[in-house]
């Protein structure tokens, strides 16, 4: 008897999380060491030291590293569980929020109000944006064939 291959959007939304993870690690641990990395474009200094990166006092890239590694749990339940409509709802969420969050830091923040842009938050932007790709194409998938 055949069993049906698992869905492909929860590996793929693993390696995203893993993506993500790296790059907030990375600034992070600069963050860590009160430094600041290098930057191909040039702005990641501005930005990196302007008042918006921080909230309450912690960071942005601490809170980027919880919201990989959530997306990573996330995504683990869902590749052992990709049918399960909790799952699929929560990470459809759950990245749309992280978009919509990343079009406010990317497009309104750094654009707009620091006039700078740093290549470490445009590659999270765009993970973010890819993660919420994959959890629709997901949703697409297996709704068609559960709900």
């Amino acid at each position: 008897m055949n069993s049906p291959k698992p869905p492909l959007a929860p590996f793929v939304l693993i390696a995203l999380a893993l993506v993500g993870l790296g790059d907030t690690l990375y600034l992070s641990y600069f963050q860590y060491l009160n430094l600041v990395p290098s930057c191909a474009i040039g702005g990641c200094e501005i930005v990196l030291t302007s008042s918006h990166a921080k909230f309450f006092g912690m960071p942005l890239s601490y809170i980027g590293l919880v919201y990989y590694a959530y997306m990573l749990c996330l995504a683990a339940l869902l590749a052992m569980e990709p049918r399960s409509f909790a799952l699929r709802a929560g990470a459809l969420a759950y990245t749309g929020v992280g978009v919509v969050y990343s079009i406010y830091a990317i497009f309104y923040v750094q654009l707009t109000l620091i006039g700078a842009l740093c290549q470490f938050c445009a590659i999270s932007a765009l993970t973010t944006l890819v993660l919420f790709a994959a959890a629709l194409w997901h949703w697409r998938v297996t709704h068609t064939i559960m709900d």
